[in-house]
């Protein structure tokens, strides 16, 4: 999978993406806190704060020991629980890419607004889908997924920085070898070094990315990983991203060019908006 570093999008109307970075720390500090075990067995912590669907529908219940909100609540809290470092620090890239220019075409609260409906309610597309599932379900990725549509609506040509990681890995060893040695670090496959960065128009990056989980979805076999989960957040985000943007700012990036104030002067009003939102 090819993992999104910058875009090249810039911000029009706020200053700092203050929710989302507040997202990402909140998700990284979560994850650093329950692995740190001061609250006891990691997995028995996930497994309270997690969405399962059996667990939800009253047809299963916990063992007593284990702690956690009421059954509903999880559709909420499952959202901040990652299972690896892998898991959430991919899912922090994404968010942290795509989200502050969603929080910039949206505003502050009704980016925050956006991305839990788009978590929460891709939680109960994904109960639905599996109730018979005893498999705890944790992580940002659906209401990252509705995040990532809303990005591709509003900025379907901007460019986008990726890196695929093992060819990362791989070129690594030459990359390091013509730095110790003094020898041109040269780019492989149009690909610069130290990272080896791929470029594409989010109309690209993010629809190859949609057209994998609609594919994965429908082969049945999720492994580790709830597909219809991400769907879920696809969906919702297709329908809320027209209510939850500016008015001022076009869909696919169509329409005339807005004039826009200076950070200093964005100040939202709920004039400029129509609606709101991992």
């Amino acid at each position: 999978m090819v993992i999104p570093i910058y875009d090249d999008a810039p911000l029009r109307f706020i200053k700092r993406p203050i929710v989302n970075w507040s997202l990402v720390a909140l998700n990284l500090l979560v994850f650093v806190l329950v692995n740190s075990q001061i609250f006891g067995d990691p997995l028995m912590l996930i497994r309270g704060f997690a969405l399962i669907p059996r667990v939800l529908f009253g047809e299963a219940q916990l063992a007593d020991w284990v702690i956690g909100p009421p059954a509903p609540l999880t559709l909420l809290t499952s959202l901040f629980f990652h299972s690896s470092i892998w898991h959430v620090v991919s899912n922090m890239l994404f968010l942290y890419v795509f989200g502050d220019n969603v929080e910039d075409a949206m505003g502050s609260l009704h980016y925050l607004l956006f991305y839990l409906c788009c978590g929460v309610t891709a939680g109960v597309f994904y109960i639905y889908s599996a109730p018979d599932s005893v498999t705890p379900l944790i992580g940002a990725s659906s209401a990252i997924s509705g995040v990532c549509v809303a990005f591709l609506l509003l900025y379907p040509k901007t460019t986008i920085g990726g890196v695929f990681p093992p060819l990362t890995m791989i070129l690594q060893p030459v990359w390091l070898l013509a730095l110790v040695t003094g020898a041109p670090r040269r780019a492989v496959l149009g690909l610069k070094p130290p990272l080896f960065v791929f470029h594409a128009s989010a109309l690209l990056f993010i629809g190859a990315w949609i057209l994998i989980q609609m594919i994965n979805a429908s082969l049945g076999d999720g492994g580790h990983v709830a597909w219809m989960s991400h769907v879920g957040g696809i969906v919702v985000g297709l329908i809320l991203t027209p209510l939850f943007k500016r008015r001022s700012l076009p869909l696919l990036g169509g329409g005339p060019v807005v004039a826009v104030a200076p950070p200093e002067a964005a100040l939202e009003t709920p004039a400029e908006q129509s609606a709101d939102e991992g």
